[in-house]
C-alpha cells in the first residue's frame, strides 16, 4: 500500500468479502493513530477507519473518521464523535453549527454514527477490483482530490487538539502530561538519534547508566548529561504540567547543586517543553546558560532558536 488511495481501495474492497482482519493496515498516519474496523466476530454494518490523537480513543473521543454506509454505497469522511463514552471535549462550535449531521445528510435514521458530522461524501462504485469515488455531480474523484480532503480534515483536527492541549485544565493537557512522563524514557532509549545526543553524553558509572532521575539531596534531576566538548554537566528537565516559572526555578536549583557539589562552574541547563511561551522567554532572558528544546507529538526534538 504505497498511497492513501490504495489503502482506502483495499479497505472498501475488503468490505465486500466478510474478512474482518486488520493487521495489514498502517497503525499510524500523518502522526496520528490509525485504526480500522470491519466488526468483531461478525461484519459491522458500518466499517470505519479512524484517526485519533494520542490519549484519545475511538470509544471515547472525537476524531476524523471514514464511515462506509454500504446500504447506500456512500463513504463519508466525517467529524467523528464517539458513541460509546462521552468525552469532555468535542469539535468546535463552528463545525457543529454549520455542518450537517450524518442522519440529516441521509434524511433518515442510520444504523450507527448518525450524530457525527459530514465533512465529505463520496458515492462508491466497485467493479471487480476497481474502486471509483464519485462526487455529487457524478464526477470521478482523483487520487489527489481524495488525499487532499483527508489532509484538510486531519490538519484541522491537529489544530483543534493543539488548542485543547494548551489549556492546562483540559483533558488533553492531562494526556500530554502522561506523554511527558513517557518522553523521558523515549529520550534515554533513543539518545543518539536526538539533537541532544549529538552534543551531550549520558553518564555511565561502574557500567550503569546514572543519568536518568539523577539523585541529589534536593530532588531528582530528570536527566543529567555531559557536554561532549567541555565535559561540563548539563541539567535536563521536562516541563511536566507546571508553570514556566516553576520549571526555570527547578532547573536553576539543580544547576546550583551541581555547581557546588560537582565543582562545575560551567554547568548548563536545558528545558524540554511542548511549547515556548512568553513567561519562559522572559525568565530565560536573565539566565543565558539555559536552552529550550521543543518536542512534537511524534516525539521529534528540535532546538528553539528564538522568536
Amino acid at each position: 500500500m504505497n498511497s492513501w488511495k490504495q489503502v482506502l481501495d483495499t479497505f472498501l474492497l475488503q468490505t465486500q468479502t466478510g474478512d474482518l482482519k486488520t493487521s495489514s493496515y498502517p497503525k499510524e498516519y500523518s502522526d496520528l493513530k490509525m485504526k480500522v474496523s470491519f466488526g468483531m466476530g461478525m461484519p459491522a454494518r458500518i466499517p470505519w477507519i479512524a484517526f485519533t490523537a494520542p490519549e484519545m480513543q475511538v470509544s471515547k473521543g472525537f476524531y476524523p473518521v471514514y464511515l462506509y454506509y454500504q446500504e447506500f454505497n456512500v463513504l463519508i469522511l466525517a467529524y467523528g464523535i464517539s458513541e460509546t463514552s462521552e468525552f469532555d471535549k468535542t469539535w468546535p462550535v463552528e463545525i457543529m453549527n454549520s455542518t450537517s449531521t450524518i442522519k440529516a445528510f441521509f434524511d433518515k435514521e442510520v444504523p450507527r454514527y448518525g450524530d457525527s458530522f459530514v465533512f465529505k461524501d463520496y458515492n462508491i462504485k466497485i467493479e471487480n477490483d476497481k474502486v471509483e469515488y464519485l462526487s455529487n455531480e457524478n464526477k470521478i474523484m482523483s487520487e489527489q482530490d481524495i488525499e487532499s480532503d483527508l489532509r484538510t480534515i486531519l490538519n484541522y483536527y491537529k489544530k483543534t487538539v493543539s488548542i485543547e492541549i494548551r489549556k492546562e485544565d483540559s483533558v488533553l493537557s492531562q494526556g500530554l502530561f502522561y506523554m511527558e512522563k513517557q518522553l523521558e524514557d523515549f529520550i534515554i532509549n533513543n539518545w543518539n538519534k536526538t539533537e541532544l545526543g549529538k552534543r551531550f553524553s549520558l553518564i555511565i558509572d561502574d557500567g550503569e547508566l546514572v543519568s536518568q532521575q539523577y539523585k541529589t539531596d534536593i530532588g531528582q534531576i530528570d536527566i543529567l548529561a555531559k557536554d561532549k566538548e567541555t565535559d561540563s554537566h548539563v541539567v535536563i528537565e521536562l516541563k511536566k504540567n507546571q508553570t514556566s516559572d516553576d520549571t526555570v526555578g527547578q532547573v536553576t536549583r539543580y544547576m546550583g547543586w551541581i555547581k557546588k557539589n560537582k565543582n562545575d562552574e560551567n554547568v548548563k541547563g536545558i528545558i524540554i517543553a511542548a511549547e515556548f511561551d512568553k513567561k519562559l522567554e522572559y525568565a530565560l532572558g536573565v539566565v543565558p546558560n539555559i536552552e529550550v528544546f521543543l518536542y512534537q507529538v511524534n516525539f521529534k526534538l528540535k532546538e528553539f532558536k528564538g522568536v
